[in-house]
């Protein structure tokens, strides 16, 4: 019986485990650091799933790409690096020889510039393994000013880079640091 109660704990301890790392949340910011929004990320069978809930985008498409390092430091957001691509293939959907790992799909911003849509990064994971968007310290999901073309090198020809979320393998290590009060200036500022 006690032997049953371990292995029992065991399994329940393993799929709460397996549960954090095959959904994930994270926030998206402008390159002014207003939150616009959150991507949620859900493994699948075929890749990773990524709902978008954003706001205060300029309506029309736009290129959104995964990109290789967690870090989205405005306003250019160049700190996300190069676009997620393991394998070292071309960019582009639409290319002959195959894509990047983190090329996804345009999005479009409605009329008010909200965007409420789901993407499929096929063939990605948030589990472990050559194709995880968890590798090393995570990546990061880019949003850009114009639409993805789908072929041009080395990015789409999507142009400036307006909008970040950090994917981190470990999520917890930002919620160590507290934010900055902002209060804790107003004596120098009032003399």
């Amino acid at each position: 019986m006690r032997l049953l109660l371990i292995i029992a704990i065991l399994l329940l301890s393993s799929c709460q485990s397996d549960g954090e790392r095959t959904t994930r949340t994270i926030d998206m910011y402008n390159s002014s650091g207003d939150m616009i929004g959150t991507a949620a990320l859900t493994e699948k069978p075929d890749g990773v799933q990524v709902k978008l809930k954003l706001e205060g985008l300029t309506p029309g498409f736009h290129g959104i790409h995964v990109h290789e390092y967690p870090s989205c430091e405005g306003p250019d957001f160049k700190s996300a690096g190069n676009h997620f691509n393991p394998e070292g293939k071309e960019h582009g959907l639409m290319h002959p020889k195959g894509h990047h790992l983190g090329d996804l799909p345009n999005i479009e911003a409605d009329a008010g510039g909200l965007v409420d849509t789901e993407l499929m990064l096929a063939g990605a994971t948030l589990l472990d393994g050559k194709k995880s968007i968890l590798r090393g310290e995570g990546t990061s999901i880019v949003i850009h000013d114009g639409q993805d073309d789908g072929v041009s090198q080395p990015g789409g020809d999507s142009g400036t880079r307006i909008a970040c979320g950090e994917l981190k393998t470990d999520p917890k290590s930002d919620s160590e640091s507290s934010p900055t009060d902002p209060t804790k200036f107003n004596d120098k500022q009032e003399k």
